[in-house]
């Protein structure tokens, strides 16, 4: 059974984001580990360690839940604040063949930092497994 690394944060509830869990498992039976990253505030915001930890597992749970409604298999777990270290966190501690692949999702480019970062091309050339980039459509009021 094939196993992904999904690594999203403020993108949990995109449907671009259930979209790829899904081609994926259209390949074949898999698994998907949800890592979602602190997420520190923004220039101006106040925040704790503890109320950052608080929103980052209430939206893992979130997002857990409405997956397995979705009929995914799905687990998941908090991680660093920086994706890219989050995800090596996942792999060091179960190893680089436990995955086939990590999916990245970001917000769409004028707003993702993660983009900015470039972080799904850092995941790939630190762990060498295909990265499946998810970019989330620009949401209008």
């Amino acid at each position: 059974m094939r196993r992904y690394i999904v690594v999203a944060h403020q993108t949990l509830d995109s449907p671009e984001l259930l979209d790829a869990m899904r081609d994926r498992l259209s390949e074949g039976p898999c698994v998907f580990r949800l890592v979602v990253p602190l997420l520190h505030g923004g220039p101006g915001w106040t925040w704790t360690e503890g109320q950052a930890r608080t929103q980052a597992a209430e939206r893992l749970e979130q997002a857990r839940l409405r997956f397995i409604a979705e009929g995914l298999a799905v687990t998941g777990e908090v991680g660093d604040a920086h994706p890219v270290e989050a995800v090596a966190d996942v792999l060091l501690r179960e190893g680089l063949t436990a995955f086939d692949g990590v999916i990245v999702s970001t917000l769409p480019h004028a707003v993702s930092t993660w983009l900015k970062l470039d972080v799904a091309n850092r995941i790939h050339r630190q762990c060498g497994l295909p990265v499946f980039h998810v970019l989330r459509s620009p949401v209008h009021a």
